[in-house]
């Protein structure tokens, strides 16, 4: 009617606008809702206390862990390692896994000291498989980087994994398998072990005192001061990630030993060409190195170089030879290039071992024969001939000696040379074992890798084994975490004494 307002098109707006606020509030109610599900309510009058709720620490790490890990695989290795982003992002990621697993140790001691497997046998013996899971993820994490560091955990993880007999199943060499159990098969066992330690948590409680001795209370759980320390936490993390910057040790190349060393890399290739080196004559509880060193090193590559350069075949030359003067050519050139004789003046040998070797040492200093390397292999990321190489000829030791990495494991897991470095100490005490038996003719990775599935065991089972599960009551270890500073009781109980 004229002169009338139309007020329907409003209603509509403000029907619209009053829906669209219930739906808003309505979802953000569903994820408090869902969220405080998992709350533990009540817990005993300790239970508010920092040491009591780690795993709630651990659980935001894991998420940082995951978060930063899934944007660094989607930019890349050159962008976490040369960029400054992605050095921060995997700093973050290096120092949440460093807290990771100090916090998930100090977890362990808690509970291992109040006793708290006594009524939660379960619950110890899935902390106890993350654990293990934790140092498996560590360890593949740092062999995923793509520095040096990388290289030289890759091959003693190798000779690790190959002297307990798994290599077939885990090799490290091979980056397409070890980034596969670092971002998807390891992290997904330990979000199920998670979720079901936690739950079992949930449904029981936090573990109370034993000892009729111990007084306390049951209180609300105090969940403002818990995301409180979460902050204070990641404000820790990022801190480390600025100050304190994950290290990064450019890989070695073989193009870079043939252009250092030219020598030692046709000295390596005499040694691949006639299996001598330490590829050809691996020795262990099982060897996945059974190729042809012969036909890898030498024979491929060289059939690409006379593929570019068009000349003539001196390996054929060589092979053609009878065996005495085969092996007469062959000691002439170690002789040659063990006397420093150069690569230069070898191409023009009259020796076609001394040709052979000083043309493919000159392909390697153009870089042309490790990228035949990686292409004879069908995964590009399969690194086990350029790492093996690298290994025979000695340059891996070389390095890890520069950088403070010392023997075949001895400082395995060590993220670089940086004296703040911190992620080995938990390998210690099997580095140790290495160093003492290494003197031990009959005594090898094999029987290590016992000892540690031993102790693993040992500690699965823990809460089952008479007399080893009463040690921390008998030590009285308890007295750390349940005193007068954690429970208000005890404190007004000896106020009353006074």
């Amino acid at each position: 009617m004229p002169g009338s307002i139309d007020t329907t098109s409003q209603d509509y707006q403000d029907a619209d606008g009053e829906s669209e606020g219930k739906g808003l509030r309505g979802m953000l109610d569903s994820v408090k809702s869902l969220v405080e599900f998992f709350y533990i309510k009540d817990v005993p009058s300790y239970g508010n206390n920092f040491f009591f709720t780690i795993g709630i620490y651990l659980l935001e790490l894991f998420g940082v862990l995951a978060v930063t890990g899934i944007v660094m695989v989607i930019f890349g290795p050159y962008w976490w390692n040369l960029t400054a982003v992605g050095t921060f992002f995997r700093s973050i990621h290096l120092w949440a896994a460093e807290a990771f697993v100090t916090l998930i140790f100090v977890h362990l001691f808690v509970q291992f000291a109040t006793s708290s497997f006594k009524k939660k046998k379960l619950v110890w013996v899935l902390g106890s498989l993350m654990l293990f899971l934790v140092f498996l993820e560590y360890a593949f994490g740092i062999g995923v980087q793509g520095g040096f560091v990388s290289q030289w955990n890759a091959k003693a993880g190798a000779d690790l994994w190959n002297g307990m007999g798994l290599g077939y199943w885990i090799n490290p060499l091979n980056m397409a398998a070890v980034l596969s159990w670092h971002i998807a098969i390891v992290p997904i066992l330990l979000a199920i072990l998670m979720f079901g330690h936690y739950m079992l948590v949930k449904q029981k409680g936090l573990s109370k005192p034993y000892r009729k001795d111990i007084p306390y209370s049951m209180v609300p759980a105090n969940h403002k001061t818990m995301y409180r320390r979460m902050v204070y936490v990641l404000i820790i993390i990022l801190l480390f990630a600025v100050f304190l910057r994950s290290p990064y040790i450019a890989p070695i190349t073989i193009q870079q030993v043939a252009n250092t060393t030219p020598n030692v890399m046709a000295i390596t290739l005499i040694s691949e060409f006639n299996y001598s080196s330490g590829t050809a004559t691996y020795l262990d509880t099982i060897d996945p190195y059974t190729f042809s060193t012969r036909n890898a090193y030498v024979t491929e590559p060289y059939s690409r170089y006379l593929e570019v350069t068009g000349s003539k075949d001196y390996e054929s030359t060589l092979l053609n030879e009878s065996p005495s003067a085969l092996n007469s050519s062959l000691a002439s050139a170690y002789s040659y290039f063990e006397s420093n004789g150069s690569i230069s003046e070898g191409l023009n040998s009259s020796n076609p071992a001394i040709v052979l070797f000083s043309q493919l040492t000159h392909m390697a200093q153009t870089g042309l024969y490790q990228d035949e390397l990686s292409g004879s292999i069908q995964n590009p990321l399969n690194e086990t001939y350029e790492i093996r190489f690298l290994a025979d000829s000695k340059a891996l030791d070389s390095y890890g000696t520069k950088y403070g990495l010392r023997t075949s494991q001895w400082g395995m897991l060590k993220a670089g040379s940086a004296w703040w470095q911190i992620g080995s100490y938990w390998t210690a005490p099997y580095n140790y074992m290495e160093i003492l038996t290494a003197g031990i003719p009959w005594w090898d990775d094999l029987e290590n890798g016992l000892v540690a599935l031993v102790a693993f065991a040992l500690l699965i089972f823990f809460p089952f084994i008479p007399g080893l599960r009463d040690i921390p009551d008998k030590l009285k270890l308890y007295k750390i975490f349940w005193n007068k500073h954690t429970i208000p009781e005890m404190k007004d109980k000896n106020r009353k004494k006074r």
